[in-house]
């Protein structure tokens, strides 16, 4: 078995990684089969475009919100919570507490796109 090594660990959005599957498919002529199921995958449920989620990813940070890291932040650019009870269940299986008034900072931010 081939030990691999993590040089780097960062969360990206599903745009950003549609965008990396798009150059690997111009590069290679095609996808593998679990690249290609991704890219369908991606296909249907992106819904905003890089330039937009970059945008909202710099306003989440500019909020300066305590324990709300960068994967939090793309998990919230990826899932588009409308509401405070949705993004609260989307924060439920992290180990982060958010205020309400900072819930309601992010769900202001989130509508405009």
């Amino acid at each position: 078995m081939v030990q691999l090594d993590i040089i780097e660990d960062n969360p990206i959005s599903l745009v950003e990684m549609q965008k990396k599957l798009k150059a690997i498919e111009k590069r290679d002529g095609q996808l593998g089969f679990r690249a290609e199921k991704t890219k369908e995958y991606l296909n249907h449920f992106v819904r905003l475009k890089l330039k937009e989620v970059q945008e909202l990813k710099t306003k989440m940070k500019e909020l300066e919100i305590p324990r709300l890291k960068d994967r939090h932040i793309v998990k919230i650019a990826d899932i588009l919570p409308e509401d405070i009870d949705s993004l609260k269940s989307l924060l439920s299986g992290e180990t982060v507490t958010v205020k309400d008034e900072d819930l309601k900072k992010i769900i202001d931010i989130v509508t405009k796109y």
